[in-house]
């Protein structure tokens, strides 16, 4: 979906497919049937645009027969889609069973993430919509956060450093810029924006024209950061906001109360990591890794928890729950509410549908579809509220 904002530009709005478990390209060209065209139809839209995510496999596919490539290029255009952004934080097997701490790997350190975003920028580029000449990659914010050290961090410095030189060749053979934004996450070397700022502007970091922040709005919830904040923080360091995921973290407001903590059992699973935070007395804030250990006992709750599980935002859970919603149409007001936008890549991303607690979650592709399309219609609202207009 495109908009037109107040100064003339033109900000994109996608969901990404890494809701979708497909490995291959077999699998990613039948989720477009399956799914993406259904949530266009719902949409009453001749255009949908996805966040592609390609995992390894598909990436290596596409890579190596241009055959291929065009297979998806057509593909996209036949269902009336467009894709300007793709996910690549997560590498492969984002649809096992048990995903949870192997979602960080490869990390930065490590050439075969160097190599992947190279396959995924240089893939953007030649998929990317005839009339848009800019696209972004998010990935992970260098690495899981132990173990980490100068040696690690120069490795990551070099590697997207690296990347910045392909991505600048990339776009001398082709005519089209793709940029990459690190993904602050709660738990990773990077997870606030202020970890942003020090590792992308640190001696020897890359160029920041290439690669910059992909603000996840769950991620920046659940650290407890203030949209306005974190983003006059970037704007001053030069940072740019390369793409924003709309997304909502789930928010207990007493979780000392037995009611709370059983809503919140509810929604501790084995499939994903749930990162859940509470302010510290002292100031700052404190977590643990998976809202399982916080239950257990890992966790003051004498204030409230967030929790980085990504719920349908225009489906809160019932009380005595809720999520971070306002915390999302915060951002999104900072983000492209002002007389420019920060951003024009937008991404609604809750890949957490069939990790709901059970009773929520969608039981066939139709209410998925609904479910997804809802979620797109809300953000759609938020931006023709702040005095975005729909174009066709």
């Amino acid at each position: 979906m495109r908009f037109r904002h107040p100064d003339g530009s033109t900000v994109h709005l996608a969901y990404c497919t890494n809701v979708h478990p497909a490995e291959d390209l077999d699998g990613v060209v039948e989720q477009l049937r399956l799914h993406c065209e259904p949530v266009r139809r719902r949409l009453g839209r001749d255009r949908l645009g996805i966040g592609l995510w390609l995992a390894r496999d598909a990436a290596r596919t596409l890579s190596a027969d241009p055959a291929e490539l065009r297979r998806l290029r057509t593909a996209l255009d036949t269902r009336g889609l467009e894709v300007v952004t793709l996910n690549g934080f997560p590498y492969e097997g984002f649809g096992a069973q048990e995903v949870k701490y192997r979602v960080y790997k490869p990390d930065w350190t490590d050439p075969e993430r160097l190599e992947h975003t190279t396959h995924l920028a240089r893939l953007l580029a030649a998929l990317l919509p005839d009339d848009i000449t800019d696209g972004s990659v998010s990935t992970l914010p260098l690495a899981w956060r132990a173990p980490f050290d100068a040696d690690a961090a120069r490795a990551a410095r070099r590697h997207l450093t690296t990347l910045a030189q392909r991505l600048d060749a990339i776009e001398e053979l082709t005519g089209r810029s793709v940029r990459i934004g690190l993904e602050p996450e709660p738990g990773c070397t990077v997870e606030t924006t202020a970890q942003a700022i020090e590792a992308l502007t640190a001696p020897g970091g890359p160029p920041l024209d290439r690669i910059g922040v992909c603000l996840d709005t769950c991620h920046l919830a659940t650290q407890f950061e203030d949209p306005h904040t974190a983003t006059d923080a970037l704007t001053a360091a030069g940072v740019q906001v390369v793409k924003a995921q709309l997304s909502a973290a789930l928010h207990a407001e007493d979780p000392g109360r037995p009611a709370v903590r059983e809503a919140l059992a509810a929604f501790a699973e084995p499939r994903f990591l749930h990162q859940t935070r509470t302010r510290a007395p002292e100031g700052g804030v404190t977590g643990t890794d998976d809202l399982d250990q916080a239950l257990a006992g890992g966790l003051a709750d004498t204030a409230p928890w967030r929790s980085h599980f990504h719920v349908p935002l225009h489906a809160p859970p019932e009380p005595p729950l809720t999520s971070t919603l306002p915390v999302l149409a915060d951002a999104l007001a900072r983000l492209v509410g002002g007389p420019a936008p920060l951003t024009r890549h937008l991404e609604v991303e809750t890949y957490t549908w069939q990790a709901l607690p059970p009773e929520l979650r969608p039981r066939t592709r139709d209410r998925l579809a609904d479910g997804i399309a809802a979620e797109l219609a809300l953000a759609r609202d938020l931006l023709t509220d702040l005095g975005l207009k729909e174009l066709p």
